[in-house]
């Protein structure tokens, strides 16, 4: 440890010693001086947490961590938003950092790694377009065991890319998130499509993912439904189910979304989800994430 480093570590700790202040005015400069010094002074907050302070100091504890990993998460989205959104794996990640902030990334990849694993080794050159989908879901849905988690459609936990790791159920934007991830790492055309209250993939003509621009409507072959075991449908089945839902039916509804409207999009059902517990803090809490996306807080519900 640097000298620089032993002397913040030092005024962390001593900081941290002033935190019983209980005049409000100083506390907060106190608190402002903590927060500057951000992730480094995690450690010695987050080793005070099972200690028995008193009411107050518990919770002046408790919403310095709070605030310190929003930010970091914030922070992360941000710099994901500016120079990596190409990687839609890191956007699903640090979604799922809100909730978990301790996950770690290369952990993540090497997890689903095992998955695109067992898909490559089921697939070849030869295979049609429908065929290599019929691959995806084989191997998603009946050796891995991906589904659809109906009973508890809106439960947070649906979003999260390690409990969807974990539990092996999700929400129809995790379950696509997750085809797409697959899929696109074999070099398979699959995009996400922003479809309202219902997220849906296409699968798009072939060389479409070295393209600079997302697919357009005529250049998609077939629509893939992941919450319903990766079930094929065309371009005609949209539009009966917008009418039937009895919205306007739009170019945007066909062809193929930005990895940014897919991470937003995520966001914006993780708010309506906390919103149905009656956890307005953390629905607040994402809204101010979104403001790190280009674009603020613009999303469909899935």
């Amino acid at each position: 440890m640097s000298e620089t480093e032993k002397a913040g570590n030092a005024e962390i700790q001593a900081l941290i010693r002033l935190m019983d202040e209980p005049d409000e005015g100083n506390y907060r400069l106190i608190r402002s001086r903590i927060l500057a010094y951000g992730t480094e002074a995690l450690p010695s907050l987050e080793g005070l947490l099972d200690q028995h302070f008193d009411e107050l100091l518990q919770e002046r504890i408790m919403n310095l961590v709070q605030e310190i990993q929003l930010k970091e998460v914030y922070d992360g989205l941000k710099k994901w938003s500016e120079t990596e959104s190409h990687n839609l794996l890191k956007g699903f990640f640090q979604v799922s950092r809100f909730q978990y902030p301790n996950l770690n990334y290369k952990e993540m990849h090497a997890r689903l790694d095992l998955v695109i694993r067992d898909i490559w080794l089921e697939m070849n050159d030869e295979l049609t377009a429908l065929e290599k989908v019929k691959v995806i879901n084989h191997v998603l849905f009946d050796i891995h065991r991906f589904t659809a988690n109906r009973q508890e459609m809106h439960i947070p936990q649906n979003f999260y890319l390690n409990t969807l790791l974990d539990t092996r159920k999700g929400s129809p934007i995790a379950l696509g998130i997750l085809y797409m991830l697959v899929s696109r790492s074999l070099g398979i055309p699959i995009f996400g499509v922003n479809l309202p209250q219902h997220f849906i993939l296409a699968y798009a003509q072939e060389g479409s993912l070295e393209k600079d621009i997302l697919p357009a409507p005529e250049e998609i072959l077939f629509y893939i439904n992941p919450f319903n075991q990766g079930t094929v449908f065309t371009h005609h089945e949209i539009e009966l189910y917008l009418k039937q839902m009895k919205f306007e039916s739009r170019p945007e509804y066909f062809g193929a979304c930005s990895h940014e409207t897919i991470v937003r999009r995520l966001l914006t059902n993780l708010v309506i989800s906390y919103e149905k517990e009656g956890k307005g803090d953390k629905s607040e809490e994402l809204r101010r994430l979104m403001f790190a996306l280009k674009g603020g807080l613009s999303g469909e519900q899935a």
